[in-house]
């Protein structure tokens, strides 16, 4: 099994739900952010791109590409990071040291880090703490995948909402997605519909060249 993402950039309207939902379903800090969305072209999310003198908006969300060939795997020093049962990059919350080789490793800027204790920095800025979902072991080594109480000085990222996927539902992401852009599933089974939209749709995935293959794949606007 090798789970893997498909975003449809026709039908990405950039509204942010995917960045909302992935903060407030995985609980993260003022700050962080496992999801966002640029507008391409331009360096200000609300700037159009000019296209043969018409004008048009393309917008392209970025998270962990969950590479079958990951980068950050290979240096973290602890095996913090590793590769789960169904593909995707995960973090293991009690071995990370905060070395931040990771940070170098990858060639797609999607790390975080959390400077601060995650829960007091929420109490101080936004004056609540989040209590769900509880917390996510994984495999038989029973990595701490996920936790609400992750500490000072561990790096961070998109786990594919591990927490909810181990117990057979969609990421949140995919859930809330307005323009249903989003799919999720096994990218070895031939019939899941992920597998089905890369054979027949043109497809391309975020910086091949480094050889990192990644498991998330963007449908073309207009393809």
């Amino acid at each position: 099994m090798r789970n893997g993402m498909v975003i449809d950039l026709e039908k990405c309207i950039g509204c942010q739900t995917c960045a909302v939902v992935c903060k407030i379903h995985n609980s993260l800090p003022p700050g962080t952010w496992w999801n966002r969305v640029f507008t391409q072209g331009s360096v200000e999310h609300q700037a159009a791109v000019g296209d043969n003198g018409n004008f048009k908006m393309e917008f392209l969300p970025i998270s962990c590409q969950m590479c079958d060939n990951p980068a950050c795997e290979k240096v973290c020093p602890t095996g913090a990071t590793h590769t789960g049962g169904g593909g995707e990059l995960l973090i293991d919350y009690e071995k990370c040291i905060g070395c931040r080789y990771c940070f170098a490793a990858c060639p797609y800027g999607v790390r975080q880090f959390n400077w601060s204790d995650p829960k007091t920095a929420k109490i101080e800025t936004m004056g609540y703490v989040s209590g769900y979902p509880l917390d996510c072991r994984e495999g038989k080594a029973a990595h701490l995948v996920y936790t609400q109480n992750r500490h000072k000085g561990v790096a961070e990222k998109c786990s594919f909402c591990a927490q909810y996927t181990s117990e057979g539902e969609l990421p949140a992401c995919v859930r809330a997605c307005p323009g249903k852009a989003r799919f999720y599933g096994d990218l070895d089974d031939p019939t899941s519909e992920v597998s089905k939209l890369i054979a027949t749709r043109q497809v391309y995935r975020l910086k091949e060249e480094f050889g990192t293959e990644p498991k998330v794949y963007y449908l073309s606007s207009g393809s």
